[in-house]
């Protein structure tokens, strides 16, 4: 296994890149998939957290859950954890057209939907990141 804050810097460097094309897919129109990808911004950038913490097993996808996780080494977690939460409204619906009744992911999510996700993914990605600079 590797050193916690080298790990956690992997998952980080990961979330910073699929943030990237988190911001690509919202401009370029694939709202559904930017709002999926922000969801997985933000699971991995919490994970980065508690992989730096010395946790050898993250498990799971919700990005409230993780940020309880996460407050368990950072308070201020505690207090994102709600705002966060919209984000794990994407990880199913924006995937499957059976979770949206008469309709599909790709003509449900806009753009103002997906630039938000995006947002919310961002402030998870700066929290982790000023987190895991700080000693």
């Amino acid at each position: 296994m590797r050193e916690p804050t080298e790990e956690g810097r992997r998952w980080l460097e990961q979330a910073e890149e699929d943030l990237k094309w988190t911001r690509h897919l919202a401009r370029e129109g694939a709202y559904h998939l930017a709002c999926f990808l922000a969801q997985q911004v933000a699971e991995k950038a919490l994970k980065a957290l508690l992989y730096a913490q010395g946790r050898e097993i993250v498990l799971g996808h919700s990005v409230e859950r993780l940020c309880r996780e996460a407050a368990q080494y950072d308070a201020a977690f505690a207090t994102h954890a709600q705002r966060w939460a919209m984000l794990d409204g994407y990880y199913v619906p924006t995937r499957y057209p059976d979770s949206l009744p008469g309709s599909i992911p790709a003509r449900v999510y806009t753009q103002e939907a997906a630039e938000e996700a995006a947002r919310l993914a961002e402030e998870v990605v700066e929290a982790v990141r000023a987190r895991l600079k700080s000693p």
